[in-house]
C-alpha cells in the first residue's frame, strides 16, 4: 500500500512492521508449494524476485509514466535477504513449523537493516526553512500526493506526540 509506495514515508514505524507481515504470505506459499511437490528450497527467493520484478515495472510505468514522479522516490522495498533466510531456514530445517518460526522472525528481523543501504541517505538531516528535517521528508513536501500518509503526516505535526518520538493513540 501507501506505506511501500513513498519514500518518505519507508522511515515510518508503520513501514517497518506492516510491511514484512504482509508480504510473507506470498513467498510462504510458494516456498510450500516448490518444497511439497519438488522438495526444491527456493521458492520464497524466486516468488521475491518476481514480485520485485513487477513491482519494479508498476513504479516505473505508473509513478514516472504517468504522473512523473521520480523513480527513486518510489522505489519497492528489498525482500531478497529475507526470502533467501526463509529458505535457508527451510532447507536446513525441513520443518513447515520450524520455518514459520525461525524463518518468519528472521524475515522480520532482516526486513529494515535489508533495506537500510537504501534509505540511509534519505535520512540525513537538512534545514528547511528554519525547520530540521529529513530528506525524504522534503520530497514528500515538494511532490504532493493524496492519500493515507498525509493524514499520518498531520498528525505526527500536531499534539499527539509523546516526549519519546512516538506517536501517542
Amino acid at each position: 500500500g501507501d506505506w511501500d509506495f513513498w519514500s518518505d514515508w519507508k522511515d515510518r514505524h508503520l513501514w517497518v512492521t506492516v510491511t514484512p507481515i504482509v508480504l510473507v504470505t506470498f513467498p510462504a506459499a510458494v516456498q510450500y508449494f516448490l518444497w511439497e511437490r519438488f522438495r526444491q528450497p527456493w521458492g520464497a527467493t524466486v516468488c521475491v524476485l518476481a514480485l520485485l520484478f513487477g513491482e519494479w515495472i508498476n513504479r516505473y510505468f505508473n509513478f514516472w509514466g504517468w504522473t512523473y514522479f521520480p523513480v527513486n522516490f518510489v522505489f519497492p522495498a528489498i525482500l531478497t535477504p529475507g526470502a533467501i533466510l526463509l529458505d535457508t531456514v527451510l532447507l536446513l530445517s525441513g520443518s513447515y513449523l520450524f520455518t514459520a518460526i525461525i524463518g518468519g522472525m528472521a524475515w522480520g528481523l532482516i526486513f529494515y537493516p535489508g533495506n537500510w543501504p537504501i534509505i540511509a541517505p534519505l535520512h540525513v538531516p537538512v534545514e528547511y526553512n528554519g525547520m530540521l528535517m529529513s530528506v525524504a521528508d522534503i520530497q514528500g513536501y515538494n511532490y504532493v500526493r493524496t492519500g493515507t500518509p498525509e493524514y499520518i503526516r498531520m498528525v505526527e505535526k500536531g499534539t499527539l506526540r509523546t516526549f519519546g518520538k512516538d506517536v501517542a493513540p
